[in-house]
């Protein structure tokens, strides 16, 4: 008699369907999420092991790109496999398959944003001590086809969902209009970004001057450059404001020219004056990385002979340069000192002389 009552039981209608249709929907969806949460799990894992094994670019991509599979897209599948012992109705079981679409071209979109952005960083992280321009590059590609994938996910999602597509693209257009002149600024922001990615008048790396101010670049925008200064804070200029200004880009100098003047006292002998460019040659001569170019008894200043000297530094390090300049000046003053030939300080020299006041007249 029991084992009736609980058929009976069994038999009993939820919502239109019996209990052991109920149960068997749970039993499905338990399940199917299990199945799809270990299959995600293991197949992390495989893809894992060949990117450990091989290096491959396309491993550790695919890796990335299954782990962006989210949850709620896997008990949505599991869902559908579950109702297919149920009978919903016609309404829900619409509304239930459009649920479904847009989570399957949202989840797409996941896919490729992350695909595209995993394989971008990966090339990044090679190419950044290669060419530094085209990180740039790569990070303005990688943000235009995010709003690439992401605006046609959502025009696919609003098409599925009954949304006329065409009519909603023509009010764009007109409005597109006032909403370009009110983000003029911003376009021209971006368009600046793409002259910069495309040009390459600076890249990562490179030390800029800006005027008066002057550091290393850190970040290349769509809007706006970011240069890290040499006294620590970070320096914004919007990419338009930028381009229009004159930059001194030392990140492409290949060789530092240093340019600089010695005065020594008028009371230097003649043939003092004759040594000192080939003592400050030697000098420069015994420093790695340097070069002499010239040395010249320039002019007669207003208190000092002045001596014209140029040399290169073979490299733009700016940290070399400035040893080397150290260096340089160091022996210069030590090697003045062994010749007896003094420099010359501002100073200035009064002539007195003495003469007979004039005789009074007296009365």
């Amino acid at each position: 008699m029991a084992p009736m009552k609980f058929l009976d039981f069994l038999d009993y209608e939820l919502f239109g369907n019996p209990l052991q249709d109920w149960g068997v929907g749970v039993v499905l969806l338990l399940g199917m999420l299990a199945v799809l949460f270990l299959a995600r799990r293991l197949l992390r894992g495989r893809l894992q092991k060949r990117a450990e094994d091989h290096g491959k670019l396309f491993f550790r991509v695919a890796r990335h790109v299954v782990g962006q599979t989210k949850g709620w897209f896997l008990f949505l599948i599991a869902l559908n496999v579950s109702l297919q012992v149920i009978e919903a109705g016609e309404r829900f079981d619409n509304g239930f398959g459009k649920l479904l679409v847009v989570g399957m071209l949202i989840q797409m979109g996941i896919w490729a944003v992350a695909g595209f952005g995993r394989y971008m960083a990966l090339r990044r992280d090679e190419k950044l001590e290669e060419d530094a321009g085209a990180v740039a590059a790569m990070d303005i590609v990688g943000f235009l086809m995010r709003v690439a994938v992401w605006a046609t996910v959502f025009l696919l999602t609003l098409d599925n969902l009954g949304v006329n597509i065409t009519a909603l693209l023509a009010g764009l257009g007109v409005g597109g209009i006032a909403v370009a002149l009110a983000a003029q600024n911003i376009i021209s922001d971006l368009f600046a970004s793409l002259s910069i990615v495309l040009d390459k008048p600076f890249v990562l790396g490179d030390f800029l001057t800006i005027g008066e101010l002057s550091g290393n670049v850190e970040k290349v925008g769509l809007k706006t450059t970011r240069v890290r200064s040499l006294s620590g804070e970070q320096l914004v200029f919007s990419n338009n404001d930028l381009l229009n200004s004159r930059i001194r880009n030392y990140g492409r100098m290949a060789e530092r020219r240093v340019p600089f003047t010695i005065g020594v006292v008028y009371q230097t002998p003649h043939e003092k004056l004759e040594q000192i460019p080939a003592i400050v040659k030697k000098i420069i001569d015994d420093q790695q990385s340097a070069r002499f170019d010239r040395a010249h008894f320039q002019r007669f200043g207003n208190s000092s002979l002045d001596f014209e000297i140029i040399y290169w530094v073979e490299s733009a390090d700016y940290a070399l340069y400035m040893d080397i300049q150290q260096a340089v000046n160091l022996e210069i003053f030590r090697r003045f000192a062994e010749e007896g030939i003094e420099f010359a300080y501002p100073t200035q020299t009064l002539f007195m002389s003495r003469e007979d006041s004039p005789s009074t007249a007296t009365e």
